[in-house]
């Protein structure tokens, strides 16, 4: 059976990744989104927002909301977030709406910031460390006051609140996303790990390597809330240890074609210093054969009930913990051929986009059990 499919909004190049695995599981897709702003993810429907002031503001709500006027007869509507494109949440709210009214089953993805990761990482119990906690204290960081605002009792919350409330289902894509939504609605939620497209073209040498090659990504608004800004600082701390044996790739703020094409060759990327699990852009680099340093806990390995492939080498929140993982790698370097493999196997064993559509298709046709 071939579906209509409605991928509204995208991160990361989620959207755009399930949109391939469905058509070439001979759907019908079409992904509208805004291409994540800099970042220029492909998508079928252009909705990039190129101002924000209030003439162009009103031109460009009215050129959504045309669109979602011609949005009929779907038979899978989903949002990739509860605000799915650059609008005020009150906006949203009608967009929602006529989407339900004219379609047939509508979903949310879990798959960013929202009302519930929010609510979580600040009631300091459901996660050791997150990007609002460590154990029992709160980080207190600019960009979180902006989020609580917002998400937590805010506009966007109560939109969040509604649409989880009236969607046919929700999917989360991380362990700490399923957590977060787990204690309010485990009877519309499933967990199902983020698509990325399986390499074919990719050869692991086996021999050690003289020099490891370290990969990190800075966003140089948000280095110290994702913890960039920490790892780069063990990063070279550990090259200062090992001139002759650390070789760091550094980039700032560049689009996802060009990230990606810097990232080929590295051994390890660095990312996500306050997550449990490796998200997109670690997943995207492990499909290159580069294995990961950062967020790797028990928790990420034990939703996929993966017992043997471990190519994200867990650090704790800290210099230190992120420095003696560096440390430890330069001085077992017979190890990182090993890793990287692991790194192409896990990618192919949980997040083969093929796979991943199988599993979307089956939870919303309702032919997954929901979790309990």
């Amino acid at each position: 059976m071939s579906l209509r499919i409605l991928l509204m909004g995208d991160y990361s190049n989620v959207h755009a990744t399930l949109a391939d695995g469905l058509r070439e599981l001979g759907h019908d897709v079409i992904v509208a989104s805004d291409g994540d702003g800099w970042k220029n993810y492909a998508r079928d429907v252009d909705l990039q927002r190129k101002s924000m002031n209030r003439l162009y503001s009103l031109y460009y709500y009215n050129k959504v909301s045309r669109f979602i006027d011609r949005c009929r007869d779907f038979d899978i509507v989903q949002i990739i977030n509860p605000v799915f494109l650059p609008l005020r949440a009150e906006r949203h709210e009608g967009l929602y709406d006529r989407l339900r009214r004219q379609n047939g089953k509508v979903f949310l993805g879990a798959f960013g910031m929202d009302h519930y990761y929010i609510k979580a990482g600040m009631d300091c119990r459901t996660f050791r460390y997150s990007d609002f906690n460590m154990g029992s204290e709160l980080r207190r960081y600019y960009e979180n006051e902006f989020w609580e605002r917002d998400w937590l009792n805010g506009a966007k919350g109560a939109l969040n609140r509604r649409i989880a409330k009236d969607c046919d289902g929700i999917i989360a894509g991380l362990y700490e996303y399923y957590a977060a939504y787990r204690p309010y609605f485990a009877d519309k939620l499933t967990y199902i790990p983020f698509p990325i497209k399986v390499r074919q073209d990719i050869s692991i040498s086996k021999e050690t390597p003289r020099r490891v090659k370290f990969f990190i990504g800075i966003q140089r608004a948000r280095s110290e809330y994702k913890g960039t800004d920490i790892m780069l600082q063990a990063l070279e701390r550990c090259r200062e240890t090992y001139p002759e044996a650390v070789e760091i790739i550094k980039v700032e703020s560049v689009p996802f074609d060009e990230y990606r094409k810097l990232l080929y060759g590295s051994d390890f990327i660095l990312d996500q210093l306050y997550s449990y699990t490796p998200a997109m852009n670690a997943l995207e680099a492990m499909s290159h054969g580069v294995a990961v340093v950062g967020g790797g806990e028990p928790e990420s390995y034990d939703i996929l009930g993966e017992k043997e492939l471990h190519p994200v080498l867990n650090v704790l929140p800290n210099e230190q913990s992120v420095y003696e993982c560096l440390c430890h790698i330069v001085e077992n370097r017979q190890k990182v051929p090993e890793l990287r493999q692991q790194a192409l196997d896990y990618i192919a064993k949980h997040h083969d986009h093929r796979k991943v559509a199988r599993q979307y298709v089956d939870f919303w046709m309702g032919n997954k059990e929901k979790e309990s």
